[in-house]
């Protein structure tokens, strides 16, 4: 089995699917907090959603017992991580990694949804 991609396959948008316990809390978060937009939902109870934000896609699907990890499920990059980091600590946002300013080139820092799912949020200086 060969290791090299062919040059000629290209990559489409590829969106993280972040688990939740509670479906309703988390579109609460996704939604009314971090503004996100719900574009598709599957199961009745709802199982699974889709969720839109200018260019950045997420997706819900639903383990009742799950429980977020000590590592981070995904990586979002944003035009402004201040404004941001403030939205989320107006709203309670519980913040993992508060905000600074990286050795990397990058603002950042890293909130938890309701489950505990860490999400590195980051903006280039």
């Amino acid at each position: 089995m060969s290791h090299d991609t062919p040059h000629s396959i290209r990559f489409g948008r590829i969106a993280a699917t972040v688990p939740v316990s509670d479906m309703a809390r988390a579109l609460a978060f996704y939604v009314d907090v971090l503004g996100f937009q719900k574009v598709f939902e599957n199961g009745s109870p709802v199982g699974f959603v889709i969720l839109r934000r200018d260019a950045a896609e997420l997706h819900l699907t639903l383990h009742r017992d799950h429980k977020g990890g000590p590592f981070n499920v995904a990586h979002m990059m944003v035009e402004d991580v201040d404004a941001l980091h403030a939205l989320c600590q107006e709203n309670g946002v519980r913040i993992v990694k508060g905000l600074k300013d990286k050795d990397f080139g990058l603002r950042a820092f890293v909130l938890a949804d309701p489950d505990g799912n860490r999400i590195d949020i980051g903006q280039a200086r």
